[in-house]
């Protein structure tokens, strides 16, 4: 996936990021000058898309809440996302930060803490594709790929690609 790619040229430590996926095709007849800057040369394969950024979600608002009142033009083709959490390896052990703790902080520093680079992307079609990166082992070779890495952030996702009616 390209996008996770340019994620992680862009380093760790980023905002949550929202994109739209819209046909390569489409966006060089509404705008030539893309051309050169995609690398495509002014043609574009009929079922290429091309990652467009959108504004950043608000930091304050939870993702769940962002997402639910997001919605796309049908010009958009499908969405994605990338985020970075912080995991927790399994344990047989209930964990929870104590009373006042500061959650994060307090995650951190607990034994098989991980971070972890989320992208999840979604088209109208109904087809899905995730990946993960885990900064532990950052090396393009370690991505893991597949449909339902994240199976609850792309049944998000795509609920923001539904009509309304």
């Amino acid at each position: 996936m390209g996008l996770e790619r340019h994620a992680a040229q862009q380093g760790w430590d980023q905002p949550i990021r929202v994109y739209a996926l819209v046909p390569t095709a489409d966006l060089l007849e509404r705008e030539p000058a893309l051309a050169e800057m995609l690398g495509v040369g002014g043609d574009a394969a009929p079922d290429e898309l091309t990652p467009v950024e959108q504004e950043p979600l608000p930091s304050e608002v939870p993702i769940e809440e962002s997402l639910g009142r997001m919605a796309w033009p049908e010009a958009v083709t499908g969405c994605a996302l990338v985020m970075e959490r912080l995991v927790l390896k399994g344990s047989d052990e209930t964990l929870a930060p104590p009373q006042g703790a500061d959650v994060g902080e307090w995650a951190r520093g607990q034994d098989g803490a991980e971070e972890i680079r989320m992208v999840a992307g979604v088209l109208r079609d109904g087809s899905r594709h995730s990946a993960l990166r885990m900064r532990s082992h950052d090396s393009d070779d370690q991505v893991l790929n597949g449909q339902d890495l994240v199976p609850a952030l792309t049944s998000a996702l795509a609920l923001t690609l539904e009509d309304d009616e």
